[in-house]
This record gives C-alpha cells, structure tokens and sequence, in this order.
C-alpha cells in the first residue's frame, strides 16, 4: 500500500513538472523597432513560438519616439491573427527620425484604398504610454512569472523603476530580463546602450531580477541571409517580414541579426543555443561603455557564442522567422498551400 501511494506521489509530481514546463513564456517585448530590421524578425519569432504554446505575447511596448512604429507592429501582430495584443509607445524618447519599412509598410494602400496590411494604429498617437501599460499588463499576471526582452534602450523600463511602487511591481511580477544590449568582448559603445545612457546606467543598477544580456558580439555573427527573404517566404504575398527587409536591406546583402538571439534565450533558455557567463554585475565604463565585473552574489550573466553553436542558431531563427502563422489567420490563397 505504501509503495502504491508512493508511486502516485510520484506519477503526479511528474505530471505536474511537465505541466508547468509546458507552461508558455509570459512576454513582454520592448523595442525600438524601425531603427533596424532585427526587431521585425525578432517580433516574427515570439509569434511562431506562440503557434507553437511556447509563448504568450502579453504586450509591445516601443522606445522609438516615431508614428509609424505602432503602426508597423500593428499590421505584423494582425497578420499573424493577433490583433489584440496591447502596444504601448514611448514619448519625449530618444529617437524620432523616420524609419523606411514603418512607415511605408504602414501607409501601403490596395486600388481600393484599403490597407493592404490591415491594422488599427494609424499612429503613435493612438496607442497607449508604454509604461502606463507595462504597469497595468504586470498587475495582471501572476508573480514571478513574467518574462521581458528589451531589445531597444532602456528608456521604458528605467521609467516604470522610477514610477511610485514601480520596483516592487517588477520584483513581484518579473522573473527576468533579457536584454539585447552592450559588448562584451571589446570595450566598444552598444547602440542600445549609448542612445539613452542615462536610462541604462540607472536599469543596470537598480532592475531587481536576473539579467541576462546579449551583446553586440552576439549578433554580428549571427547574419539573417537575404536568400531567406526571397525563398522562405512564398507562401503569401506582402509578408510583413519579408518585405521590411527588402526595403530595409540592400539587395543581396545579409544582415547581422542582434534583437532575435535575445528573444530565442528568452523563450528557449534550455535547449543549448548558447552558453552563459559566471554571474556578475554590468556598469557603465568610459564612452558608455559595458563593464562586467565578476560577483557571486551578482544578477547578470551574458551569452556566450561558440563557433560549433552559430549554425545551428541561424537555423533556428530562419525557420521561426519565415514559418507561416496559423492557418486561421492566412489569406485564402495561403490556406490551400500545403507545409
């Protein structure tokens, strides 16, 4: 009888490890999206793994000050069936000056003068402040249980620390931060970093959950290769994806691809893609630079990109990147494809 109770103890402990691996990812993605077009394949990414139940977008929050970036990830959440994801953008941010896939990918009209990408974000203005959402988008979840990737500057975040009750929020809500920023191998200013410098010297020191960054070292030797773009994608016209980087990229050239490599650990920490450093700190050095300094006790760790890992990665994002959305959500002339 003992050994009887023993095994269903055990059978049920199983059941219930496997039913909370198989929970999806709670995200939130905040981005500059325009300024490069690894952000739009970093946004295709989280919506192949959600078809998939590895994760659940909850919510875009933006950092570039620019209209049609709202918009943009607009269409891209609506073409992949999701229109209802919350979008929240930046003011008084940092950037504002246009960004081509955006705004033309936004404005694209049909003969009829219909949207030939449908959103309802016309502009910035019609979305949300990016923290007033981060706020209300964490109070709904349950503790511990949220992940976010910043993939722009930390404008957003560092803004939500400094809100009354802010830190606490984030403490209680989140249990990491995955971060597409810094370099860890030269002492060279990051975009990401240097654009709101300020907001990252003050993230760095006072975000009260695991970091994990990716650094600039990262993703300049994980390159998305044009070719993907004019073979992976034929499925259905006017890809939200593929032809922001066609108007984004000059033809034929690949492109280093940063944001993905932090929304892939995010969502997949477990399945080797990369390794991890010893955990430490990251301060701000000379020039805005990313110092990381040794600690035991510290809540940062970076990826780390051996040589044996790079294909494997690229060929992970290039099929989440070009895999097509359910087929609920695809035109007719997508559905009677076969894949």
């Amino acid at each position: 009888m003992r050994r009887s109770l023993v095994l269903i103890f055990m059978a049920l402990f199983v059941l219930g490890s496997a039913a909370q691996a198989a929970e999806p990812v709670r995200l939130i993605l905040d981005t500059d999206i325009g300024n490069d077009i690894d952000d739009a394949l970093a946004l295709a990414i989280i919506h192949s793994l959600e078809n998939r139940a590895e994760a659940r977008l909850l919510a875009v929050t933006i950092t570039k000050d620019n209209r049609w970036s709202a918009p943009y990830v607009d269409l891209v959440d609506t073409f992949y069936g999701r229109p209802d994801i919350p979008i929240g953008v930046v003011h008084k941010g940092k950037t504002r000056e246009d960004s081509n896939y955006t705004r033309m990918l936004s404005q694209r009209r049909d003969s009829s003068g219909n949207y030939v990408l449908p959103h309802r974000i016309a502009g910035g203005s019609d979305a949300p402040d990016a923290v007033s959402l981060l706020q209300r988008v964490l109070e709904q979840q349950p503790d511990g249980s949220v992940t976010i990737v910043q993939i722009g500057f930390s404008t957003n975040l560092t803004r939500l620390l400094k809100e009354a009750g802010g830190r606490e929020l984030v403490k209680h809500k989140v249990k990491l931060l995955c971060l597409m920023a810094g370099n860890f191998v030269r002492l060279e200013p990051e975009y990401n970093v240097y654009t709101d410098a300020d907001a990252a010297q003050y993230l760095f020191a006072n975000w009260p959950t695991p970091m994990i960054f990716s650094g600039f070292e990262i993703g300049e030797r994980v390159q998305y290769a044009y070719e993907n773009v004019l073979k992976d994608f034929n499925y259905t016209d006017n890809h939200p994806i593929a032809e922001a980087f066609k108007i984004f990229q000059p033809a034929g050239k690949d492109r280093p691809n940063w944001d993905s490599t932090a929304v892939l650990y995010a969502i997949r920490p477990d399945r080797g893609y990369f390794d991890l450093s010893e955990p430490g700190r990251v301060s701000l050095g000379p020039k805005h630079t990313t110092v990381f300094t040794p600690d035991p006790n510290g809540n940062c760790r970076y990826l780390i990109l051996k040589s044996d890992q790079i294909l494997r990665v690229e060929a992970v994002i290039e099929t989440l990147v070009s895999e097509p959305p359910l087929r609920t959500s695809l035109s007719a002339r997508t559905q009677q494809v076969a894949f």
